[in-house]
C-alpha cells in the first residue's frame, strides 16, 4: 500500500462529520481575518493531509441507519399532512425531482463521508434549479442563488457535490449520455475551482460586490449567440413584474375588495369559520416582521395596507410546509405581493452543529444575505402564533427560474460555469477563499474527484427515487399526482 493510499484510508475513517467536529462553540475555520495570507493557505493545503482531494470522488451506501422512506418520514414532521401527497407526487415525477424534495436524504449521505473542516456559509440545497434571475434592489438583473431553506455553516464541499451531481441528473434526464453528464459535472466544479482562485486575487469588498449582472454580460461579450440568448432573458425578467404580471393573473374583485384567486389545492384559503382569527394572526406577523425590518424599510412596508392572504404549494422539497402569499396594495393599482414561507431546521443541522439564531426564519435571512449579491428590500422574518418561524419576500420580482429541460449541451456547460462562479462567490463571501483556493490547488484532481462522485451519487439517486415508486404503488406511503 502506498503512502498516499494509507493516507486516504485513514481519511475515510477519520474525518466524518461529528457534533464535536462541528461544536459552534469552537471558532470555525474559514472566518479567521487575523490570520496572513500564507497561514491560511497553510491551512488549506494541510487539510489535504487530513482529506486527500481524491477522496471526495468515493461513494459507498452507509451501511446502517439509511432507510430512504423512514427519512423521508421523518423530513415531513410538523407538515401540513393534507399537503404531504403533493409533495410525494413532485418528487415521484423524474430522479430529478425526487433528487430536488430529498435533500435531508442527501444530508445524511454526505454526513457519512469523509469531509474536510474547511467551512463556509452553505446554501445547504444547492441544486441547478435553486439558482434563478432576479431584479436587485438597484433593479438590475442578475444570476444568483435563490433558496435559502438549509442555509448553515458546513463543510463547502457539501454544496458543491449537491449542485455537480443536479447536473449529471438533468443531463440523464435530457438522455445526454454519461460521458456529457460527467464532463458537465467536471466543467462546474472546474469552474468553482477556478473562480475561488480569482477571488484569492482581489480585495474582500470587491469580492463582496462581485455579481453577474445580465446587461453587463450582454454589453461585454463577444458571443452573439449568448448575447442573442441573454437578451431575451432580459426582456422576459422585465417584462414579468408584480404589478404589470402577476398581480392581474393572481387577484380579482369581490364586493368591491381585491383577493387572491383560489386554485385548490395549490393555492386556497382558509375556512370561512376561522377567517378573521386567522386574519387577526396573519397582522400580529407582520408587526413583528415589520420590526426586523432596517427602519427606511418599515416606513416603505407602512405605505401598504393588506388586503388578502392565501395559502399557496411551492417548490417541492417545501410542499406541506406553511406557505403563502401575502396581497398589500398602496393605491388601487399598486400592489406588493409578500410570499411567506415557514422556516424548519435545516437539514444540515444534525450534521454541522445548531443554528446560532433561536428564529430559524432569522437563520434563513442571514444566510441570504450573506450569500447572495443582493437581497430583496423586504426579506424579513418573524413568528406565529404556534411557535413556527416564518421568511418574507417579495413573490417573483423580475424572477426566472433556470430551466435545464430546454437546454442543450453547449448551454449547459456554459450555465454550469457560471453557477460555478456564483456559488465560488458565495462561498467567497462566507467562508475564506484562501483556505478554499489552497486546498484544492491548481491540477484538476478536485474537479475529477467531484465529477466521479456526483455520477456515483446520481446512480444512487436512482436507486433511491425506485424505492419511493414502489413505495407509492405498495400504498405504503400516498402520493397525489396534480393534472
Amino acid at each position: 500500500m502506498t503512502k498516499k493510499d494509507s493516507e486516504s484510508k485513514k481519511a475515510s475513517k477519520g474525518r466524518i462529520v461529528d457534533q464535536e467536529f462541528f461544536s459552534p462553540d469552537k471558532e470555525p475555520i474559514g472566518l479567521l481575518p487575523h490570520m496572513t495570507r500564507v497561514e491560511r493557505k497553510g491551512i488549506g493545503r494541510k487539510e489535504r493531509h487530513f482529506v486527500p482531494r481524491d477522496l471526495h470522488g468515493h461513494w459507498a451506501t452507509p451501511v446502517a441507519g439509511r432507510d430512504v422512506v423512514r427519512i423521508l418520514e421523518e423530513s415531513n414532521e410538523g407538515r401540513m399532512p393534507e399537503l404531504i401527497p403533493i409533495r410525494y407526487g413532485r418528487m415521484a415525477q423524474s430522479s430529478f425531482a425526487f433528487y430536488r424534495g430529498s435533500a435531508a436524504l442527501m444530508a445524511f449521505d454526505l454526513s457519512n463521508t469523509a469531509t474536510t473542516s474547511l467551512r463556509a456559509q452553505l446554501c445547504g440545497d444547492c441544486h441547478v434549479m435553486n439558482f434563478g434571475i432576479f431584479a436587485t434592489p438597484e433593479r438590475r438583473i442578475i444570476l444568483d442563488i435563490n433558496d435559502f431553506d438549509e442555509t448553515l455553516q458546513g463543510p463547502f464541499e457539501w454544496d458543491l457535490k449537491r449542485l455537480t451531481t443536479s447536473f449529471v441528473l438533468a443531463a440523464r434526464h435530457k438522455q445526454m449520455g454519461d460521458s456529457f453528464a460527467r464532463r458537465a459535472a467536471y466543467c462546474v466544479a472546474q469552474a468553482y475551482r477556478n473562480s475561488m482562485k480569482e477571488f484569492t486575487r482581489m480585495r474582500v469588498l470587491d469580492v463582496w460586490y462581485a455579481k453577474f449582472d445580465l446587461e453587463t454580460f450582454v454589453r461585454t461579450t463577444r458571443d452573439a449567440l449568448w448575447k442573442k440568448r441573454v437578451q431575451g432573458m432580459l426582456k422576459k425578467a422585465q417584462k414579468e413584474t408584480v404589478p404589470d404580471h402577476y398581480f392581474p393573473k393572481m387577484t380579482h374583485a369581490i364586493n368591491g375588495r381585491i383577493m387572491i384567486k383560489d386554485n385548490p389545492p395549490l393555492i386556497f384559503h382558509t375556512d370561512e369559520e376561522s377567517k378573521a382569527d386567522f386574519e387577526e394572526l396573519i397582522q400580529n406577523v407582520i408587526k413583528l416582521y415589520k420590526d426586523s425590518l432596517q427602519d427606511d424599510r418599515r416606513v416603505l412596508v407602512d405605505k401598504y395596507r393588506l388586503q388578502d392572504v392565501a395559502h399557496k404549494v411551492v417548490g417541492v422539497g417545501s410542499v406541506g410546509t406553511r406557505c403563502g402569499v401575502a396581497l398589500l396594495t398602496a393605491a388601487e393599482n399598486d400592489p406588493l405581493i409578500l410570499q411567506y414561507k415557514e422556516a424548519r431546521m435545516s437539514v444540515l443541522e444534525p450534521y454541522c452543529g445548531k443554528s446560532p439564531f433561536d428564529n430559524h426564519a432569522e437563520r434563513i435571512v442571514n444566510g441570504q444575505r450573506l450569500m447572495q449579491a443582493a437581497s430583496d428590500i423586504f426579506l424579513g422574518w418573524t413568528k406565529g402564533r404556534f411557535g413556527h418561524d416564518f421568511y418574507l419576500r417579495q413573490l417573483r420580482d423580475a424572477k426566472l427560474s433556470l430551466r435545464p429541460e430546454i437546454w442543450d449541451e453547449e448551454q449547459m456547460i456554459a450555465i454550469g460555469k457560471l453557477l460555478g462562479w456564483v456559488l465560488a462567490r458565495a462561498h467567497a463571501r462566507g467562508g475564506d477563499p484562501v483556505q478554499l483556493s489552497a486546498y484544492m490547488g491548481n491540477s484538476d484532481e478536485f474537479d475529477n474527484a467531484i465529477a466521479n462522485f456526483s455520477m456515483a451519487y446520481a446512480n444512487q439517486t436512482e436507486l433511491d427515487f425506485a424505492i419511493l415508486k414502489a413505495a407509492i404503488a405498495d400504498n405504503e406511503i400516498t402520493a397525489y399526482f396534480e393534472s
